[in-house]
């Protein structure tokens, strides 16, 4: 996601946030169901739902973070209309985010825009930037996944796949092996390559895994040395792609242990969690 992009979506989500007498920070949910791309108000309600589910399970009480409320609206004929609206707090609005779709923008973005405490574009920047790597170590992990029973499959070698992965690696990282890889990047003996490369390394390893199998099935490849054959293929393929744009694969620097990283995000969602402002004074004071 682009940095404009990103402080125009936080410049709007700010826009939209109200402050109760008691400065306790919330959104409407009108408002909210636009800034999430969401077409039609019985589909909001859904996520809705779903959203105070979550918030009973997490042990919060619903009536802290969603309070119903009526509220004129402006017609084009000039007469007013009564309608039905929620007051949200930033942990409502966390969760309802939590349940849409992260594919789309708008969602990938509240996600992280609700989960820190911080309006600063910036940080909302580093945050999708983390979030972003991590998803991809995730879809790298399950398109592993689908190539090693595909792999099995075809050979009947459960050993097959580390081998075929090994010369991917090579010919994505231009002759430097998985191991001589971990080796420069100092990455320990035990722990996946993939763990502590860099987000747009992760992506070219899925991209090439992606074609491998798409191949595979489509060429019916049937041996090991055609399946490595196919991934070697498709990884010095997405290498060029990647230097065209002056990219290097091994020049790139290792990121952060993703282990640590997923840990860090949990943690953060956790405290949103733990002890979140709610509306609770303001239906006391009513």
């Amino acid at each position: 996601m682009k940095r404009e992009i990103i402080k125009s979506n936080t410049e709007n989500f700010e826009g939209h946030a109200q402050q109760t007498e008691n400065g306790i920070e919330f959104w409407f949910a009108r408002d909210l169901q636009h800034l999430l791309g969401y077409a039609e108000w019985r589909n909001f309600l859904n996520a809705v739902s779903k959203a105070k589910t979550s918030c009973e399970v997490s042990g919060n009480l619903i009536t802290d973070h969603f309070v119903d409320v009526n509220k004129m609206v402006q017609l084009g004929s000039g007469s007013q209309r009564e309608i039905d609206d929620i007051m949200l707090t930033r942990f409502a609005c966390y969760l309802i985010a939590q349940n849409g779709d992260p594919q789309k923008e708008q969602i990938a973005f509240a996600q992280n825009y609700f989960a820190v405490q911080t309006r600063k574009y910036e940080i909302i920047e580093k945050r999708l930037l983390e979030w972003e790597r991590l998803k991809a170590r995730q879809k790298l992990t399950d398109t592993e996944k689908q190539l090693s029973g595909l792999i099995f499959e075809r050979t009947g070698n459960d050993r097959s796949f580390a081998i075929i992965r090994s010369k991917g690696d090579e010919a994505l990282f231009g002759g430097r092996s998985t191991k001589e890889m971990k080796i420069k990047l100092r990455v320990p003996d035990s722990r996946p390559l993939a763990d502590f490369l860099p987000t747009i390394t992760i992506k070219a390893k899925d991209f090439a895994t992606e074609i491998t199998i798409h191949n595979t099935k489509d060429k019916g490849l049937n041996t090991e040395a055609q399946l490595a054959n196919e991934h070697i293929t498709n990884n010095i393929g997405v290498r060029k792609l990647l230097q065209q744009r002056g990219i290097v694969p091994e020049n790139l620097p290792a990121e952060e242990d993703i282990k640590k990283l997923e840990r860090r995000l949990k943690s953060e969602d956790k405290k949103l969690s733990k002890s979140p402002d709610s509306l609770k004074q303001e239906n006391d004071d009513e």
